[in-house]
């Protein structure tokens, strides 16, 4: 298992709509591992697959609290079926550190989708599922929570997240012993 690099907020790949999920076989597998690994040690509770620059249409998510048994599911190819309802939920981003919005979702979710093994099924989701299933499926689309929110609010999310950027970029070309520019 391999921890991958989470791309961030305004990098173009994560605008880019994935493509279905055809080979459910060992390199899948692997992917599978990876997403997992790399959404346990970033402390998410869902990774969508082109967060890591692989666009296809397959994410994952956990939502279980930390004093709970493992709820982790895979969902490849996934459609929502019918959604009921309307829910304010407050969203993080592993691809906009730092950043929490309110963001407006169906509250209840039924979502038909495959397992890590191609193998189809339904369900209903409600609470954090729903919205993590609505979220990934987003990211899935090229849609991003700065999508979901007002023009203000957008724009200074934006800011923010270019700041950070460049800030990065800083230091990382800062020499690490005596901390100057290359």
């Amino acid at each position: 298992m391999t921890i991958r690099k989470i791309l961030h907020y305004p990098d173009k790949r994560l605008r880019v709509r994935a493509e279905p999920v055809q080979d459910f076989g060992p390199s899948f597998q692997q992917l599978i591992e990876d997403m997992a690994e790399t959404m346990y040690a970033a402390e998410g509770v869902g990774l969508a697959a082109p967060q890591i620059g692989v666009p296809l249409r397959v994410f994952v998510v956990d939502t279980a609290r930390e004093d709970e048994p493992s709820e982790f599911r895979v969902f490849a190819n996934p459609q929502i079926l019918e959604a009921i309802g309307e829910v304010r939920w407050e969203e993080g981003c592993l691809s906009f550190p730092g950043i929490r919005e309110e963001i407006e979702r169906a509250e209840c979710v039924r979502v038909s989708a495959m397992d890590r093994n191609g193998k189809p099924f339904e369900l209903w989701a409600e609470g954090l599922l729903a919205i993590a299933i609505q979220h990934e499926l987003d990211h899935l689309n090229g849609t991003l929570i700065i999508d979901r929110v007002g023009p203000i609010r957008r724009r200074l999310i934006h800011r923010e997240m270019m700041k950070a950027l460049e800030a990065e970029r800083a230091s990382s070309s800062r020499s690490p012993e005596l901390g100057l520019r290359r």
